[in-house]
């Protein structure tokens, strides 16, 4: 597990939105939304977890995203393997949701 700090500064490197607040929500490099209160929920509709994308054995929080725990980065392949996105089915371009909503690739 990483500490408070580096869960924050990781936090704040996911893609925030002007739908939804961003200290709650974010979205991964897939588009995937995450629940900040649901860090390391690996069972969680909204849960996260930080992925390395640099090659080496460093925890330096530059090489640190965060990610929906469906989700991951493949160093080796330089992107990330995404099984879950947003959805905006049956949305049109300007709607909103009340709350995000995640779909299975």
């Amino acid at each position: 597990m990483h500490d408070e700090d580096t869960i924050r500064t990781v936090w704040q490197r996911g893609r925030a939105s002007g739908e939804y607040p961003a200290d709650t929500w974010r979205q991964d490099e897939c588009g995937a939304w995450m629940r900040r209160s649901q860090y390391g929920e690996a069972t969680a509709e909204f849960g996260w977890k930080i992925e390395r994308v640099a090659p080496g054995g460093a925890k330096d929080a530059d090489a640190l995203r965060p990610f929906h725990v469906a989700n991951s980065y493949d160093i080796a392949n330089g992107r990330p393997h995404c099984r879950i996105t947003a959805d905006r089915t049956g949305l049109t371009a300007t709607a909103r949701t009340d709350e995000p909503r995640n779909r299975p690739l």
